[in-house]
């Protein structure tokens, strides 16, 4: 019998593992996965330089999915969403969908240090060409600067994953 569905989503540092996480947990669920990333490159392409322009187009690309991801939602069809889940703004959104469409979730936090998460943004981004947005440590400070791990009083089905070093 398959499971009822459920809205799966992500807290944590940039390059902490969450997009791998994702994948893992998408393929486990039978679930349908969204990637924040690859939806804002193909639609924004160049255009996202800047926190304030991602906010923007980050802004626009949630308004666009909500209809789709609450119908597959409530059609029984689980959804993963590898989108920022950092703020407790951010998070609002995560809860009007699954919230409208009537099903459990997952809040997924996944955490990891600040030197872990650096030597695998490094890591990650040998391949991009220099000067590529979200690539430096001091990128990395002023994002993970505005993060906020979920409180109780948020009341989120929270799954805690450590990353060691």
């Amino acid at each position: 019998m398959d499971s009822p569905p459920k809205l799966i989503f992500f807290c944590g540092k940039t390059a902490a593992g969450k997009s791998t996480l994702a994948t893992d947990l998408a393929k486990r669920e039978n679930a349908i996965l969204l990637v924040q990333d690859e939806l804002l490159a193909a639609l924004f392409p160049g255009e996202i330089t800047d926190i304030s322009g991602f906010v923007t187009r980050y802004s626009r690309l949630k308004s666009a999915l909500a209809p789709t991801v609450c119908d597959l939602l409530s059609r029984g069809i689980s959804v993963v969403l590898d989108f920022a889940a950092n703020t407790k703004t951010q998070r609002v959104w995560f809860r009007e969908l699954f919230e409208r469409a009537q099903v459990a979730h997952e809040l997924h936090l996944v955490d990891a240090s600040d030197a872990l998460c650096k030597r695998q943004l490094a890591d990650r981004s040998k391949h991009l060409p220099a000067g590529a947005p979200w690539t430096n440590e001091a990128e990395f400070e002023a994002i993970t600067a505005y993060s906020q791990p979920p409180s109780e009083d948020e009341h989120f089905n929270v799954i805690r994953h450590h990353r060691g070093e």
